[in-house]
């Protein structure tokens, strides 16, 4: 296997880990500990968000002076030990505990994504972004699918086991490719070098990637404000108690990301819609408020339209990123970002808890749907991604 493959192989199994019980952490607290608090799965979901934010500003130092790969083999291996201490947490507290530091040491898989960058050419950079999006899809919905599966079937310890066994996988892979040989060193021998601090940025270069952090800040709260009680949500409007079907339910942006990816690569030159940030993010909005309604059908349209804008965004945002950047601070700089990407999901989980316990779940979709309408605003008048991509030769880069 090449280097990129069995890098998204990696994410791959990176993502099914998280994936598996993050849309059931109501049913599975229910059946573990006997919770149903939606407020204490909002900060469980909040705590995530704040040991990712944390910690992975901290790993991508340490990668300033320790190999990627290298560095995530340790602590890969770690977080599959603290997973499997977790199958067998007496109370929640414990289980809390123990799952925290299991995020804290794997939020450094995260820096997969600016070292594959920097080894990509700038011309295959929203290939490459397009590609491990579907890829992070493509997990998300087998992660829901086996999680809902797993729940139903098997229980909630067998749950935690197969985040074990995903973070275990990405362990192999890495040791995988050191033993091979096939890992690309991208640190300087020279340990002066390799010890001086990161280049500055000039102001405008700041400027630039705090806007778009403050821009993918608004998305992340609005698009995943109602994540955490989507399964609750669906099951209770439709009475279908089926969690294998939830899931899939659950998944559905995923196989929507699917087909826009497919009519990117069928479609030599797609039309200029396609990919337009405000028309994106008012078919988001639109997904959302659709969600709300009471029909089964309408909420699968509003899956439909919420995981389109879902993709064709978070790819924009995303490549965006790499044209503000320059590619010996990508680590930082993406560290930058998703640390505002995180804190809008931290955010969204606590106030999630709270609104859905407030004025319920379809209210809270009309919120998350305002969020959308607002991040479209602020992008038209104050950053303008689009026109950043049509721009060329310009002067916004780190230094």
């Amino acid at each position: 296997m090449t280097l990129r493959t069995t890098i998204l192989i990696m994410s791959a199994f990176g993502v099914i880990s998280d994936s598996i019980l993050i849309a059931f952490y109501p049913q599975f607290f229910e059946l573990r500990y006997g919770l149903t608090s939606s407020v204490h799965v909002g900060a469980y979901i909040a705590a995530i968000s704040i040991a990712v934010m944390c910690m992975l500003p901290f790993w991508a130092r340490v990668a300033r002076r320790v190999e990627t790969m290298h560095l995530l083999a340790y602590t890969q291996l770690a977080a599959t030990t603290f997973c499997l201490l977790a199958i067998w947490a007496p109370t929640v507290e414990v289980y809390w505990l123990l799952t925290m530091l299991m995020f804290m040491t794997k939020a450094s898989y995260l820096l997969m994504f600016p070292y594959l960058m920097r080894l990509e050419p700038a011309d295959r950079h929203s290939v490459t972004i397009g590609l491990l999006s579907v890829v992070i899809h493509i997990g998300a919905i087998f992660g829901a699918a086996v999680g809902g599966l797993a729940l139903q079937e098997f229980g909630p310890r067998f749950c935690v086991a197969l985040m074990a066994a995903g973070d275990l996988a990405q362990f192999g892979l890495c040791t995988y490719l050191i033993r091979s040989g096939r890992v690309v060193r991208v640190l300087s021998s020279d340990e002066t070098e390799r010890a001086a601090p990161a280049p500055r940025r000039t102001p405008e270069a700041l400027a630039a990637l705090l806007k778009l952090s403050l821009l993918m800040f608004l998305f992340d709260f609005s698009a995943y404000l109602v994540r955490p009680f989507f399964t609750v949500y669906w099951e209770a409007r439709t009475g279908i108690a089926e969690q294998m079907l939830t899931g899939l339910v659950f998944a559905i942006p995923g196989i929507v990301a699917l087909l826009a990816l497919a009519v990117r690569y069928r479609i030599a030159s797609p039309p200029r819609w396609v990919d337009h940030t405000l028309l994106n993010l008012l078919l988001g909005a639109v997904g959302l408020a659709l969600q709300a309604s009471p029909s089964p059908w309408l909420i699968i349209v509003g899956r439909c339209l919420y995981g389109w804008a879902l993709y064709q965004v978070i790819v924009k945002l995303e490549v965006t990123l790499f044209k503000v950047s320059t590619p010996e601070v990508y680590a930082r700089d993406f560290g930058v970002t998703n640390f505002f990407q995180n804190l809008g999901v931290l955010l969204s989980s606590f106030s999630a808890g709270y609104l859905v316990a407030l004025v319920g779940v379809p209210t809270t979709f009309a919120i998350a749907a305002a969020g959308m309408v607002l991040t479209a605003v602020i992008d038209r008048g104050w950053f303008g991604v689009d026109q950043r991509h049509r721009a060329t030769g310009q002067a916004c880069h780190a230094t």
